[in-house]
């Protein structure tokens, strides 16, 4: 009689390794393992044979770099969604498309569970706990590192003892996770936020003290709130964001030190790089600018927030989600053009910006021959537009107002 079987979210380090054994004496279950390539930069072949070495009945691996970037992150940078006002969502965005893509395996396999390696400290496991209860809420779900409390010692024993494989490197003293999208760093050093983190903690990125003298120049062209194009040339997401990470990193840009609010109720010290990101946030932003009206721009930042905390609360499957994008979608609809970008010594600078659906109109900012601007209207606008106010203070505000009565002003002293 054969056992039934749990999908495993696989990555060929240590914990997952251990897992395929464990999972199979602890729960009498058979695993496959389910490693999904989101542009990490590993060898996820590699990994599924490892995985089947190590004891996996069956091994899955997936690239789904392209369905990352053109349904979780362009989405969120349309958003302008930045978790409080930093982290670009990197990890993030990348678990709830995780766990659906083993739910379809789960499916596929007719498995009875699904198995993460989550803490019970972090954010992820509520990410990948959610969406199952959400898309599978008949799946078992099995969280092994929340469970067996055993020590990375007792971890390589145990490896050792059912014939797994254990990598001889060096333990880094960061925890790092990584997509194409942003890599992150915590523990060690890091968990002091008074120590400026040292250089052995950044991977993608180049001391701005070593970067070229030289400033380099790129032009970022979006359509409809997506970037499509990199240089006049029209590409893909996938490369594009390649491209972009190349660039940054190579000028020290896209370094975030942020202390920020875990869903689980802690604060955390997190180093973030994300060179892609930060330079396609910044020019979306500036082409919104353009192209956005006062009141839809400003209503905007109140979507991102929201947006950034769907997110990063897990809730990516929920309807509110759905009516967000849906707002996103029709608030973006003109936001195309170009944004040109300046790197130059960690920094990303906005050197120009142009669209055919721009509101802005030389003709009326100019003070230059060729205003088209009504001034003598400004008068009346003025007098209309401080009507109330003045009609207020004249019956309230100036009555001994102690917040408006301001001490006498003094002629400044003459130095000698």
């Amino acid at each position: 009689m054969s056992r039934p079987k749990v999908i495993l979210a696989y990555s060929g380090g240590l914990d997952t390794s251990v897992m395929v054994p464990w999972i199979g004496e602890k729960y009498g279950m058979d695993v496959v393992a389910f490693t999904v390539d989101l542009g990490q930069g590993e060898d996820i072949e590699k990994i599924r044979a490892k995985a089947v070495r190590t004891g996996a009945v069956d091994a899955m691996a997936v690239d789904a770099r392209n369905l990352f970037v053109d349904y979780f992150v362009f989405p969120a940078l349309m958003a302008g969604a930045l978790y409080e006002g930093k982290y670009p969502l990197a990890t993030a965005l990348g678990r709830p498309l995780i766990a659906k893509l083993m739910v379809d395996a789960a499916r596929q396999h007719d498995a009875k569970a699904v198995a993460h390696g989550c803490t019970g400290k972090g954010n992820d496991q509520v990410r990948f706990d959610v969406t199952f209860q959400t898309l599978a809420p008949d799946l078992k779900i099995i969280a092994p590192v929340r469970e067996w409390k055993m020590t990375r010692d007792e971890e390589i024993r145990f490896a050792h003892k059912h014939g797994i494989p254990v990598e001889a490197t060096k333990e880094s003293p960061y925890s790092i996770d990584l997509n194409l999208w942003g890599r992150s760093c915590e523990a060690g050093v890091l968990e002091d936020p008074w120590d400026e983190p040292p250089e052995d903690a950044f991977a993608w990125t180049t001391d701005p003290r070593k970067t070229p003298d030289q400033a380099e120049y790129m032009e970022i062209e979006f359509e409809a709130g997506r970037p499509v194009g990199l240089e006049g040339e029209r590409i893909d997401g996938v490369p594009l964001i390649d491209r972009l990470n190349a660039l940054g990193g190579k000028h020290g840009v896209g370094r975030i030190d942020h202390v920020e609010n875990r869903l689980v109720g802690i604060k955390s010290r997190e180093l973030y790089e994300a060179p892609a990101a930060v330079i396609l946030h910044l020019a979306h932003r500036e082409l919104e600018s353009l192209c956005l009206s006062k009141q839809a721009q400003r209503f905007k930042t109140v979507i991102a927030q929201e947006y950034a905390d769907i997110v990063y609360n897990g809730l990516w499957f929920s309807a509110f989600h759905q009516d967000l994008l849906a707002f996103v979608r029709s608030n973006q609809r003109f936001v195309s053009g170009q944004v040109r970008v300046k790197l130059f010594k960690g920094q990303a600078i906005i050197a120009g910006r142009r669209s055919e659906h721009s509101l802005y109109s030389k003709k009326l900012a100019t003070y230059e021959t060729g205003d088209q601007f009504d001034h003598e209207a400004a008068q009346g606008f003025i007098r209309l537009w401080g009507l109330s106010q003045q009609t207020q203070a004249q019956k309230q505000l100036l009555k001994g107002d102690r917040n408006f009565d301001l001490p006498p002003l003094t002629a400044p002293k003459k130095v000698e």
